[in-house]
């Protein structure tokens, strides 16, 4: 077997691995999250209600009507399978609508980053704001596109801006669903079911920041390289697919940096697949004249897309920032072992404090240091299981557990009518926050099963996303994580994965079920010889 070959099955096998690894872990800490506990809650502050109950109820009647049922059975199976896109678009239209009528009821001004943007639509001049962009440089581009809508729209207002988040996120969900398509036109309705499911349990619409802003970037560049890889396309297509990869991909870097993780996934994956087809350690540099074009075009359009968004960011006046006083990276690493792996307040108030990038630099490393040191590579090893934990766990992705999540009084004001009932469901202390916990955190362990499961799918874009996935667990394992809405920027692997294998997964839960009922009739009829044996 040529050396090329051999490198390409291990790198394989060893994606497989540690993806495997790390979503299986994911699913477990997700199945004793605290947030499907039932009742009173003690570790949460927030238990269930009749609401979960009843829900829980409908769910089992309609289980035990579907198994025990043919009739029943048949008529799901023509609206949801038989007619499944036409039952697909009405689910979707109803999220929409459902996402439409929540936003009205539901927009309250957002706390911590959200809110630091928001003021900056209609205040420059704190000093406070200013230093603050100063120090968050990144999340400089956001506030000049809502500041471009703002100014467009003659409107400032949270639900304005709620409403732009909720079109950011079903933008990116019609990407998702587009890409799924053009791999296979048969999981269509599934990706489109999957996208209503997880969008109905998604409050992330209220908060206008990157966590969300950045997933039609994320998503696009993803459909970009289906549609530029796609030998079936016409030329003019994939030329085009190549340039809306290209400035895809950048917007996202200049949204969230670390969104740009599924295009290094692109180029490892795609440099694996080049060892599969070369025969010899000379072709690997041969490649088609047409790939080579596309591949030049996307270097260039790319280049040139950073230098005009640098520009804009270094060159614009709305609201004035001090260069050179941006965080440094090891800051993030620093606060990354730090608590619970999240934010930390005290080491954000020093970096303030220095005066130059490399006293901060100097400082973290030195923090770090410390740190790890006193942790020992044990005690670095348990901190390390606790904080993928804390980063993937949550299907609520750490809903309202940021400081000043919702910048109001924490109890609802308004509880009357359906804006007051909606309310208590997503306030740190409305009386059904526990209720939409168990529901979000229940759909979440579904999705990670579908996922999880589906492991034999081997095909080259599965690889990608699950290499997406395994950089993104690895990065706030590194860098600042402690809570899952770090997540939500990597949300487009996970929707499309669930909908490209989720097959294989049921299909492998048939088997373990016919295997295991199979030895339960053995067991049972051996069980039967051996009582008739003793009888005699």
């Amino acid at each position: 077997m040529p050396m090329t070959q051999r490198l390409f099955k291990f790198g394989h096998r060893t994606i497989g691995i540690i993806f495997n690894f790390f979503i299986f872990v994911t699913l477990l800490f997700a199945i004793t999250s605290p947030n499907l506990i039932l009742g009173d809650n003690d570790k949460t502050g927030s238990g269930t209600t009749l609401v979960t109950s009843w829900l829980l109820i409908i769910v089992v009647a309609f289980l035990l009507c579907t198994a025990t049922f043919p009739s029943f059975r048949h008529r799901l199976k023509v609206i949801f399978i038989d007619h499944k896109l036409a039952t697909a678009s009405v689910v979707c239209a109803l999220v929409i609508g459902w996402q439409v009528l929540f936003v009205a009821m539901v927009h309250p001004p957002i706390g911590f980053d959200p809110g630091a943007i928001h003021e900056a639509l209609y205040n420059t001049s704190d000093p406070e704001l200013r230093a603050y962009y100063s120090e968050y440089y990144n999340n400089l581009l956001l506030v000049l596109i809502q500041h471009g809508l703002a100014t467009t729209f003659h409107t400032t207002s949270w639900l304005f801006m709620d409403y732009c988040t909720l079109i950011m996120a079903d933008l990116a969900a019609l990407f998702n669903i587009f890409g799924v398509w053009l791999l296979d036109k048969r999981k269509l309705a599934p990706a489109m079911y999957i996208h209503a499911a997880a969008y109905s349990v998604f409050p992330m619409i209220i908060v206008p920041y990157t966590d969300v802003w950045v997933l039609p970037f994320v998503s696009g560049y993803l459909l970009g390289y289906l549609l530029m890889t796609n030998p079936r396309c016409k030329t003019w297509v994939r030329v085009v697919a190549t340039i809306f990869f290209a400035v895809m991909a950048i917007g996202a870097y200049f949204m969230k940096p670390s969104a740009i993780i599924g295009v290094i996934a692109i180029v490892i994956i795609e440099a694996l697949f080049k060892l599969k087809q070369a025969q010899s350690v000379k072709q690997l540099l041969k490649l088609p004249r047409l790939s080579l074009i596309l591949g030049l075009l996307w270097l260039v359009v790319a280049g040139a897309t950073y230098e005009a968004g640098n520009r804009v960011v270094l060159q614009q006046t709305y609201i004035p920032v001090t260069q050179g006083r941006t965080m440094p990276a090891i800051h993030f690493v620093s606060m990354g072992v730090s608590g619970e792996g999240g934010y930390n307040a005290h080491d954000a108030l020093v970096m303030g404090q220095l005066a130059t990038k490399e006293e901060r630099s100097a400082y973290s490393k030195k923090l770090l240091i410390k740190r790890l040191k006193k942790m020992g590579p044990f005690g670095y090893l348990q901190f390390l299981v606790k904080k993928q934990r804390n980063n993937t766990a949550d299907g609520t992705f750490a809903w309202v557990k940021e400081g000043h999540f919702i910048n109001l009084d924490p109890t609802p004001t308004v509880t009357t009518g359906l804006a007051g009932n909606l309310n208590q469901f997503v306030y740190l202390y409305g009386t059904r926050l526990g209720d939409f916990r168990f529901i979000a955190q229940a759909w979440w362990v579904i999705w990670l099963a579908l996922i999880a499961l589906g492991w034999s799918d081997k095909r080259k874009f599965v690889l990608i996303l699950r290499t997406m996935v395994i950089g993104g667990m690895l990065y706030l394992l590194i860098f600042e994580g402690g809570r899952s809405r770090y997540l939500i920027q990597f949300l487009p692997a996970f929707f499309m994965l669930a909908a490209l294998v989720y097959d294989r997964s049921f299909a492998f839960v048939a088997r373990v079920y016919r295997w295991g009922t199979g030895q339960l009739m053995h067991q049972s009829k051996t069980e039967t010889g051996d009582n008739d044996a003793t009888s005699h």
